[in-house]
Protein backbone atom coordinates (compact mmCIF):
# COMPACT_ATOMS: atom_id res chain seq x y z
CA UNK A 1 0.00 0.00 0.00
CA UNK A 2 1.98 2.88 -1.06
CA UNK A 3 1.10 6.38 0.96
CA UNK A 4 -1.80 7.98 -1.44
CA UNK A 5 -3.68 5.19 -0.59
CA UNK A 6 -3.20 4.71 3.36
CA UNK A 7 -3.40 8.65 4.21
CA UNK A 8 -7.07 8.14 1.47
CA UNK A 9 -8.21 5.20 3.99
CA UNK A 10 -7.01 7.07 7.11
CA UNK A 11 -9.25 10.54 6.44
CA UNK A 12 -11.92 8.25 4.85
CA UNK A 13 -11.80 5.95 7.96
CA UNK A 14 -12.14 9.32 10.62
CA UNK A 15 -14.76 11.22 8.30
CA UNK A 16 -16.80 7.57 8.85
CA UNK A 17 -15.99 7.75 12.74
CA UNK A 18 -17.27 11.42 12.53
CA UNK A 19 -20.33 10.62 10.65
CA UNK A 20 -21.09 8.09 13.07
CA UNK A 21 -21.01 10.36 16.07
CA UNK A 22 -23.00 12.80 14.43
CA UNK A 23 -25.73 10.03 13.56
CA UNK A 24 -25.68 8.98 17.08
CA UNK A 25 -26.06 13.00 18.27
CA UNK A 26 -29.26 13.50 15.85
CA UNK A 27 -30.70 10.43 17.16
CA UNK A 28 -30.52 11.21 20.48
CA UNK A 29 -31.89 15.11 19.15
CA UNK A 30 -34.57 13.14 17.54
CA UNK A 31 -35.37 10.94 21.03
CA UNK A 32 -35.61 14.25 23.15
CA UNK A 33 -37.74 15.92 20.38
CA UNK A 34 -40.33 12.72 21.12
CA UNK A 35 -40.16 13.23 24.30
CA UNK A 36 -41.45 16.93 24.24
CA UNK A 37 -38.55 18.33 23.19
CA UNK A 38 -35.32 19.88 25.36
CA UNK A 39 -37.28 23.16 26.84
CA UNK A 40 -40.31 20.95 27.95
CA UNK A 41 -38.11 17.99 29.73
CA UNK A 42 -36.20 20.84 31.40
CA UNK A 43 -39.48 22.87 32.56
CA UNK A 44 -39.84 19.58 34.62
CA UNK A 45 -38.56 20.19 38.60
CA UNK A 46 -40.28 17.21 40.11
CA UNK A 47 -42.22 14.57 39.74
CA UNK A 48 -44.51 12.29 41.65
CA UNK A 49 -45.66 8.46 40.41
CA UNK A 50 -47.83 6.52 41.76
CA UNK A 51 -48.99 2.67 40.93
CA UNK A 52 -48.08 -0.51 41.57
CA UNK A 53 -44.70 -3.28 41.25
CA UNK A 54 -45.93 -6.81 40.34
CA UNK A 55 -43.39 -9.90 40.62
CA UNK A 56 -46.03 -13.21 39.87
CA UNK A 57 -49.18 -13.07 42.16
CA UNK A 58 -47.22 -10.42 44.82
CA UNK A 59 -48.20 -6.45 44.19
CA UNK A 60 -47.16 -3.65 46.33
CA UNK A 61 -48.42 -0.39 45.38
CA UNK A 62 -45.70 2.17 45.30
CA UNK A 63 -44.59 6.48 45.16
CA UNK A 64 -41.94 7.18 43.27
CA UNK A 65 -40.84 11.16 43.94
CA UNK A 66 -38.39 12.71 42.01
CA UNK A 67 -36.50 16.11 42.37
CA UNK A 68 -33.67 18.48 40.77
CA UNK A 69 -31.03 18.14 41.02
CA UNK A 70 -30.94 14.34 40.84
CA UNK A 71 -33.02 13.07 44.30
CA UNK A 72 -35.08 10.43 44.63
CA UNK A 73 -37.52 8.38 47.11
CA UNK A 74 -39.40 5.76 46.48
CA UNK A 75 -42.24 4.03 49.23
CA UNK A 76 -43.51 0.77 48.61
CA UNK A 77 -46.09 -1.63 50.57
CA UNK A 78 -45.84 -4.99 50.74
CA UNK A 79 -48.19 -7.52 53.68
CA UNK A 80 -49.07 -4.05 55.15
CA UNK A 81 -45.39 -2.70 55.93
CA UNK A 82 -43.76 0.32 54.15
CA UNK A 83 -40.20 0.33 52.96
CA UNK A 84 -38.00 3.88 51.63
CA UNK A 85 -35.56 4.13 49.32
CA UNK A 86 -34.01 7.81 49.37
CA UNK A 87 -30.73 9.16 47.18
CA UNK A 88 -30.74 12.91 47.77
CA UNK A 89 -27.59 13.56 45.08
CA UNK A 90 -25.03 12.49 47.25
CA UNK A 91 -25.93 9.60 49.86
CA UNK A 92 -28.67 6.77 49.73
CA UNK A 93 -30.16 5.15 52.89
CA UNK A 94 -32.95 2.46 53.62
CA UNK A 95 -35.90 1.54 55.61
CA UNK A 96 -36.97 -2.45 55.16
CA UNK A 97 -39.36 -3.18 58.00
CA UNK A 98 -39.96 -7.07 56.35
CA UNK A 99 -36.61 -7.52 56.37
CA UNK A 100 -36.24 -6.70 59.98
CA UNK A 101 -35.04 -3.14 59.47
CA UNK A 102 -36.86 -0.42 61.40
CA UNK A 103 -34.69 2.37 61.65
CA UNK A 104 -32.44 3.68 58.39
CA UNK A 105 -29.59 2.12 56.89
CA UNK A 106 -27.02 3.51 54.93
CA UNK A 107 -27.28 2.40 50.82
CA UNK A 108 -23.71 2.13 49.58
CA UNK A 109 -21.62 0.26 46.56
CA UNK A 110 -23.70 -0.99 43.69
CA UNK A 111 -27.15 -0.15 45.61
CA UNK A 112 -25.92 3.32 45.88
CA UNK A 113 -24.84 3.31 42.20
CA UNK A 114 -27.78 2.06 40.87
CA UNK A 115 -29.85 4.52 43.24
CA UNK A 116 -27.57 7.84 41.33
CA UNK A 117 -28.86 5.78 38.10
CA UNK A 118 -32.45 5.76 38.62
CA UNK A 119 -32.42 9.38 40.13
CA UNK A 120 -31.96 11.27 36.54
CA UNK A 121 -34.60 13.11 36.09
CA UNK A 122 -33.77 13.66 32.22
CA UNK A 123 -32.57 10.63 31.43
CA UNK A 124 -28.93 10.02 30.68
CA UNK A 125 -29.01 10.29 26.94
CA UNK A 126 -30.10 14.10 27.83
CA UNK A 127 -26.75 16.23 28.00
CA UNK A 128 -25.26 13.07 28.17
CA UNK A 129 -21.40 14.70 27.40
CA UNK A 130 -22.01 17.00 29.91
CA UNK A 131 -22.77 14.31 32.15
CA UNK A 132 -19.20 12.32 31.48
CA UNK A 133 -20.98 9.86 29.49
CA UNK A 134 -20.20 8.77 25.93
CA UNK A 135 -22.50 7.13 22.95
CA UNK A 136 -21.75 4.93 19.94
CA UNK A 137 -24.23 4.15 17.23
CA UNK A 138 -24.05 0.58 16.69
CA UNK A 139 -26.60 0.76 13.74
CA UNK A 140 -29.88 -0.83 13.29
CA UNK A 141 -31.94 -3.93 14.64
CA UNK A 142 -35.00 -5.23 14.62
CA UNK A 143 -36.57 -5.64 18.52
CA UNK A 144 -39.14 -8.22 17.82
CA UNK A 145 -40.95 -6.89 14.51
CA UNK A 146 -39.94 -3.34 15.84
CA UNK A 147 -36.97 -1.53 13.50
CA UNK A 148 -34.59 0.11 16.18
CA UNK A 149 -31.09 2.26 16.35
CA UNK A 150 -28.99 0.30 18.66
CA UNK A 151 -27.11 3.37 20.98
CA UNK A 152 -23.70 1.94 23.27
CA UNK A 153 -23.84 4.50 25.96
CA UNK A 154 -20.86 4.02 28.13
CA UNK A 155 -21.47 5.88 31.58
CA UNK A 156 -19.02 7.77 33.79
CA UNK A 157 -18.69 5.35 36.50
CA UNK A 158 -17.96 2.78 33.98
CA UNK A 159 -21.50 1.07 33.46
CA UNK A 160 -21.88 -0.07 29.85
CA UNK A 161 -25.83 -0.24 28.50
CA UNK A 162 -27.43 -1.09 25.21
CA UNK A 163 -30.76 1.71 24.15
CA UNK A 164 -32.78 0.69 21.54
CA UNK A 165 -34.64 3.71 19.78
CA UNK A 166 -37.92 2.96 17.78
CA UNK A 167 -36.43 3.86 14.61
CA UNK A 168 -40.41 5.13 14.00
CA UNK A 169 -41.57 7.20 17.24
CA UNK A 170 -37.68 7.91 18.35
CA UNK A 171 -39.00 6.90 21.74
CA UNK A 172 -36.75 3.98 23.81
CA UNK A 173 -38.46 0.83 23.72
CA UNK A 174 -35.73 -1.72 25.47
CA UNK A 175 -32.17 -1.05 27.82
CA UNK A 176 -29.66 -4.23 28.06
CA UNK A 177 -27.24 -4.00 30.44
CA UNK A 178 -25.03 -5.35 33.28
CA UNK A 179 -26.10 -4.78 36.71
CA UNK A 180 -24.98 -6.28 40.46
CA UNK A 181 -27.26 -8.07 42.64
CA UNK A 182 -26.01 -9.06 45.89
CA UNK A 183 -22.29 -8.77 44.30
CA UNK A 184 -23.39 -10.94 41.68
CA UNK A 185 -23.14 -10.01 37.70
CA UNK A 186 -26.30 -10.23 36.23
CA UNK A 187 -27.74 -9.09 32.64
CA UNK A 188 -30.84 -7.22 32.54
CA UNK A 189 -33.37 -5.78 30.43
CA UNK A 190 -35.62 -3.36 30.85
CA UNK A 191 -38.83 -2.76 28.46
CA UNK A 192 -40.77 0.92 28.93
CA UNK A 193 -43.72 1.35 26.99
CA UNK A 194 -47.10 2.67 27.02
CA UNK A 195 -45.92 6.32 26.55
CA UNK A 196 -49.00 9.36 27.06
CA UNK A 197 -48.29 13.05 27.58
CA UNK A 198 -48.14 13.94 31.06
CA UNK A 199 -47.59 18.70 30.79
CA UNK A 200 -46.23 18.49 27.58
CA UNK A 201 -43.60 15.58 28.07
CA UNK A 202 -44.28 11.96 26.80
CA UNK A 203 -43.74 9.23 30.26
CA UNK A 204 -43.73 5.51 29.95
CA UNK A 205 -46.81 4.51 31.92
CA UNK A 206 -45.80 0.78 31.82
CA UNK A 207 -42.10 -0.85 32.80
CA UNK A 208 -40.90 -4.74 32.65
CA UNK A 209 -37.65 -5.53 34.24
CA UNK A 210 -36.00 -9.23 33.66
CA UNK A 211 -33.00 -10.94 33.80
CA UNK A 212 -31.95 -11.22 29.69
CA UNK A 213 -33.79 -13.98 28.34
CA UNK A 214 -35.94 -14.63 30.57
CA UNK A 215 -39.58 -15.18 30.33
CA UNK A 216 -40.90 -12.80 32.62
CA UNK A 217 -39.84 -10.29 35.82
CA UNK A 218 -40.86 -7.58 37.83
CA UNK A 219 -43.46 -5.51 35.75
CA UNK A 220 -44.52 -1.75 37.23
CA UNK A 221 -47.54 0.33 35.47
CA UNK A 222 -47.86 3.75 36.44
CA UNK A 223 -51.55 4.73 37.17
CA UNK A 224 -51.17 8.66 38.10
CA UNK A 225 -48.11 11.16 37.19
CA UNK A 226 -48.39 14.75 38.31
CA UNK A 227 -45.20 16.90 37.11
CA UNK A 228 -44.18 19.67 39.54
CA UNK A 229 -46.10 18.82 42.68
CA UNK A 230 -44.76 20.72 45.72
CA UNK A 231 -42.95 18.67 47.70
CA UNK A 232 -41.86 18.83 51.39
CA UNK A 233 -38.37 19.69 52.15
CA UNK A 234 -37.89 16.64 54.46
CA UNK A 235 -38.61 14.19 51.34
CA UNK A 236 -35.61 13.34 51.01
CA UNK A 237 -33.99 13.78 54.42
CA UNK A 238 -32.74 11.14 56.56
CA UNK A 239 -34.54 10.55 59.67
CA UNK A 240 -32.89 10.25 63.11
CA UNK A 241 -32.82 6.88 64.65
CA UNK A 242 -36.01 6.70 67.50
CA UNK A 243 -34.57 7.75 71.09
CA UNK A 244 -34.00 5.18 73.27
CA UNK A 245 -35.92 5.26 76.29
CA UNK A 246 -34.26 5.85 79.71
CA UNK A 247 -32.53 3.10 81.48
CA UNK A 248 -34.39 2.33 84.53
CA UNK A 249 -33.05 3.71 87.59
CA UNK A 250 -31.12 1.15 89.85
CA UNK A 251 -32.40 -0.67 93.13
Amino acid sequence: MNRKTFAWLLVAGLMGAAAWAQTADEIIEKNIQARGGREKLKAVESVRMNGKMSMGPMEAPFTLVMARPNKMRMEFTIQGMTGVQVYDGHTGWAVMPFMGKTEPEEIAGDDLKSLEDQADLDGALVDYKAKGHQVELLGKADLEGTPAYKLKLTKKNGDVNTIYIDAESFLEIRTEGKTKVRGQEMEFESTPGDYKPVAGVMFPHSLENKPKGAPGGQTITIDKIEVNPTLAGSDFAKPQPAAKPPAPPKQ
